[in-house]
């Protein structure tokens, strides 16, 4: 059996951001701003997620003659991944004691 690693922080930040409703459609855009994560880290995320199985996503028009956006949100195996994965405050003090900010 293959081995999996671990979600990045970021990660799991998308799939609890996900998870917490999981009936809607998300776009991109609203991740960025909600999670704070620059466009740049979420879109690879996204495609990995997607590609993994673990997340959908659709395209949907646009109002005002913009062009259609895409839409993500979690598959059933995705919405299992989320309730495994650990929460932000055990990643974030993951993160702390890695860079040696821990006092006790």
């Amino acid at each position: 059996m293959a081995r999996r690693r671990s979600h990045s922080p970021q990660t799991v930040r998308v799939l609890h951001a996900l998870a917490a409703e999981p009936a809607v459609w998300r776009h991109g855009y609203d991740l960025v701003v909600t999670l704070d994560l620059k466009s740049g880290s979420l879109y690879p995320i996204l495609i990995r997620l997607r590609d993994r199985g673990l997340l959908q996503s659709r395209w949907e028009p646009s109002e005002s003659g913009r062009p259609p956006r895409h839409a993500y949100r979690l598959t059933a195996a995705g919405l299992a991944e989320a309730a495994a994965a650990p929460s932000e405050r055990i990643a974030t003090r993951r993160s702390v004691r890695r860079a040696g900010l821990e006092t006790a």
